[in-house]
This record gives structure tokens, sequence and C-alpha cells, in this order.
């Protein structure tokens, strides 16, 4: 048996089943891991059909939720505080324009910022009664923002690329929204932030997440033995265990661990693998 480990979840799984598979590496997680793909030449059917045929709506499926679950909790160890931001239209945007606009916002703060690292998910605005679905962005930073000078900023990109104010009355103070979080606050990272920027299921014309590169290169995984999750038997810190019966699946169980000043030091190889990243990107 063999545990895969992230912060305050283990499962465990049995690698002799025939669909179990033995770890070649102790971390996973990192884009550092994956193969370069070669690009496939179109056939000719694909090259003959529109962009508009072939285009395709995306979502977030419940493996990239937790992906970026993971990518969030293994940024907030390596920083002492993070911004969670959101950035909201003047108007009316479609997906691509919206998609546009970010990426000109966040390469402007990387030419002006030293060390900025990010994630990014699109969200459709369900509240906005004007502007029903109206996409917005959840940014999670490391950096301190001057709200002022990056609010005019993110009004003025916006007038740039044709999203004027809906009204001579709109205030823009709320299309551009701060809240500072110590990274300490590792349950409220894990619940409500993460919560919060994966709990859409809404569907775009544009990508739905992104994040800079030292946050891909991140390790969000280790495999270890049941020795590892023993100890948190002994700190009473697995909140909740769940045993997979099912007989085709290689899953033995999962569990839940509470994140805290007692378990948090057992991820230490997690956090110093990615220090380095951090500290070497």
């Amino acid at each position: 048996m063999i545990v895969k480990n992230t912060y305050g979840i283990s499962v465990s799984f049995a690698v002799n089943h025939p669909f179990g598979v033995t770890p070649k590496n102790e971390f996973t997680g990192s884009a550092l891991q994956r193969k370069k793909q070669i690009a496939k030449p179109k056939s000719i059917t694909t090259q003959n059909v529109t962009k508009e045929e072939v285009k395709k709506l995306r979502s977030m499926s419940r493996l990239t939720k937790q992906k970026i679950r993971k990518k969030i909790v293994s940024f907030a160890r390596q920083y002492k505080r993070l911004s969670f931001v959101t950035l909201t239209f003047l108007n009316k945007v479609s997906d691509e324009q919206a998609v546009i606009i970010l990426r000109k916002f966040i390469d402007n703060v990387k030419k002006r910022s030293n060390d900025f690292q990010y994630i990014w998910v699109v969200e459709r605005q369900s509240n906005n009664n004007i502007f029903k679905n109206n996409p917005h962005f959840h940014l999670i930073t490391n950096k301190f923002w001057k709200i002022n000078k990056w609010m005019n900023y993110w009004v003025a990109l916006q007038k740039k690329n044709g999203i004027k104010p809906r009204n001579k009355k709109f205030n823009p103070t709320s299309s551009f929204d701060v809240e500072q979080v110590n990274s300490n606050e590792i349950k409220k990272i894990t619940s409500y932030l993460t919560k919060y920027v994966t709990k859409n299921n809404a569907k775009f014309n544009c990508q739905v997440w992104n994040c800079s590169k030292a946050i891909s290169n991140l390790y969000t995984d280790f495999y270890t033995d049941t020795t590892f999750t023993d100890q948190f038997k002994c700190l009473n810190a697995i909140s909740k265990e769940f045993i997979n019966k099912d007989p085709n699946s290689p899953v033995i169980n999962v569990k839940m661990i509470e994140l805290n000043r007692k378990t948090l030091p057992m991820y230490k190889r997690l956090d110093d693998k990615n220090k380095n990243i951090i500290n070497n990107k």
C-alpha cells in the first residue's frame, strides 16, 4: 500500500491492484514533470472546419478544481501574505475580450512588480442584474496592491479596449476589490478562498484559469507509506475517513486531515521542495 499526500488530504491505494501504479518520483503535481508535447499535424477534415465549428465551451472539471486548490495551498505556504483580488468590468464584455484585457493587466503588473506570482480563475457574475452572467476574475497574488493606482489602471485599460462605464454615475471602485489574507490563516485559505475560487460550474468561451510559471512549477503531492498517516492518528488530526468498498478501484481509503500548528510541520518536505523552486525561479 502507498499513500499520496497533499495538504489536508491523504489517499491510500494498492499498487498491486491491476489499475494501481507505483510512483516513479516522491513528489508530483509540478509542471516541471510534464513531457513536451509534439504538435500533431492537422488532418484534412480538421483543416476544412471553421473555427466556429470546432470551438468548444470550457468549464472546470472536478480534477481541475482539485488541482487549483492544491496550487493555492502550495502557493500560500511559500509567502507570508496573499492578496485576494476581484476584477469586474465597467460594462458588458465577451469572454474572449475579458481574458484579453486581463492578460494585458497581468503583463503590466509583471513589468512593474518584483516577483509577481498569481493564480486566476474566471467566474460568471450571476448577481449582476444589469449584465447577467458577465465574466469577472478572481486572482490570488503575493502582491501588496496600491489600490488607487491599480484601480485607475484597471479602469483605464478597459476604456482603452472599448469597455466604457455603463453610466456617468458608475462608481469604478467596485471594479477593483482587494482583500489581504495572512498565509497563516490556513483554514481560511483551504475553505473559504479555495471553495470560492473553484465553486463555479459555468461554461466560457475562453481559458478558465491560469497561473504564473513559478506557481505552475510548484509540487502539490508527495508519496509515503502508511507510517506517515499513522502520525495523524496519534495527533487525533483525522477529521474524516472514507473507506472505498469498490473492488474495481485501487483506492483503499481517503483521510481528511485537520491543518493546524501540529500537523502543518509534517508537510515540511513539500514546503522545502517548493521553497527551492521559488528561490531559483
